[in-house]
């Protein structure tokens, strides 16, 4: 048995918990990242998509991301008559994940983060925090621990926090494609017998596409990588494109019950999928977890810096929550689609002006997840980069 001490535990070393821990090291904290994970370019679960608010306000590793795409299009289950939304700006650039991960974390431990590999939380040991690693036990002793570890987090019930209840569970195999002219687009199809609550889609930038489906488990009466064999076998946007076997493949709970109420106690608090902070519509999470972790990292710095607990109470997930009405009730109207023909008619509905309209505010617009605070000024923004 070791032991340490740190002024922060971080557990998971996803987008969240690596932007977290470099973040406040940076700002003088010592912190110890730990992952279950032995390699961090390995079981990478997310899509990776960017949106143009993400990349505006967070200066991201050009050499990681893929080419933009300002073409999205919609489809009913027939696949005819598509709704096409073309934009004039940079919409979507896909990451390339596991580079981010292993970039972010290169960069977090030559900042002074202590980064504990192949490391399970275990939960808290009196006053420490216990984790099992390929050394045997560790014990962390740190007044604070984040909970950066996932949508089923061990962290936010270990210290009584809400705790993900509406899940979405999604594949995606990722194709290489060969040069091609073809206007790089993001195509999804509404059919809730490949995605029961959510969408298929293929994300083409020219480089890669991106295959995959996403719903409610229970309502794939065959299971997921069916409806996944399903949909590659006709999905749109590839049409007489080779796709001879995939390079990556993915799957994993996304959180679409929208951002939790209780996300800190006096002892720690959630970022990231752990504190649901994914848009409940269009279950994008990585612009969230960003903007979430920023603010996470102000009130622990305050705490710190005062040695006072009860500064955590200011990072309040009730408060943002209420900015998610609407989106929650057009998830719940999602979740309704139960057969092809009324999927079928809400795309007809986005053909209208009106529907075209309200298309581009939620696909195209800077509404996915409310600014916890000012956006980050360009010091913190560069420690996505730097």
């Amino acid at each position: 048995m070791s032991d340490a001490h740190a002024d922060v535990l971080v557990v998971g070393a996803g987008l969240a918990g690596l932007h977290t821990a470099l973040s406040l090291a940076r700002r003088g904290h010592d912190v110890v990242l730990a992952d279950r994970r032995t390699r961090l370019d390995v079981a990478v679960r997310t899509t990776g998509i960017f949106v143009r608010r993400t990349l505006e306000d967070f200066e991201l590793p050009a050499a990681h991301l893929g080419p933009p795409v300002r073409r999205m299009v919609l489809y009913p289950p027939s696949h005819r008559r598509p709704v096409t939304l073309d934009s004039a700006h940079d919409e979507f650039r896909v990451g390339d994940m596991a580079a981010l991960y292993l970039d972010l974390a290169a960069r977090a431990v030559a900042a002074g983060v202590r980064l504990e590999l192949g490391t399970r939380y275990r939960g808290r040991d009196g006053g420490d925090h216990a984790l099992d690693g390929p050394r045997g036990r560790l014990r962390v002793r740190a007044p604070f621990v984040v909970g950066a570890d996932g949508a089923r987090s061990a962290v936010a019930r270990e210290l009584g926090l809400d705790v993900n209840r509406e899940l979405l569970v999604g594949a995606e195999e990722v194709f290489a494609l060969p040069g091609r002219d073809a206007v790089p687009a993001f195509h999804c199809v509404v059919d809730p017998r490949l995605a029961p609550g959510y969408l298929a889609w293929v994300l083409d930038d020219g480089h890669h596409a991106h295959v995959g489906v996403a719903g409610y488990a229970h309502r794939y009466p065959d299971g997921m990588r069916a409806a996944l064999r399903r949909f590659a076998a006709t999905a749109p946007g590839l049409d007489g494109v080779p796709t001879p076997g995939a390079v990556e493949r993915r799957a994993g709970p996304i959180p679409v019950g929208g951002l939790l109420r209780r996300i800190a106690s006096p002892d720690g608090l959630l970022v990231g999928d752990a504190a649901g902070a994914v848009s409940p519509l269009t279950a994008g999470g990585l612009d969230p977890c960003l903007r979430l972790s920023e603010r996470g990292v102000d009130v622990l710095d305050a705490a710190l810096r005062a040695r006072d607990r009860r500064l955590l109470a200011r990072y309040d997930g009730a408060d943002l929550r209420a900015k998610f009405r609407g989106r929650l009730a057009l998830r719940r109207s999602l979740s309704l689609v139960r057969t092809p023909s009324v999927a079928a008619a809400g795309v007809a509905a986005l053909r209208t002006p009106p529907g075209r309209a309200a298309a581009r505010r939620i696909l195209f617009g800077h509404g996915s997840f409310p600014d916890p605070a000012p956006k980050p000024s360009a010091a913190r923004a560069a420690t996505v980069a730097q």
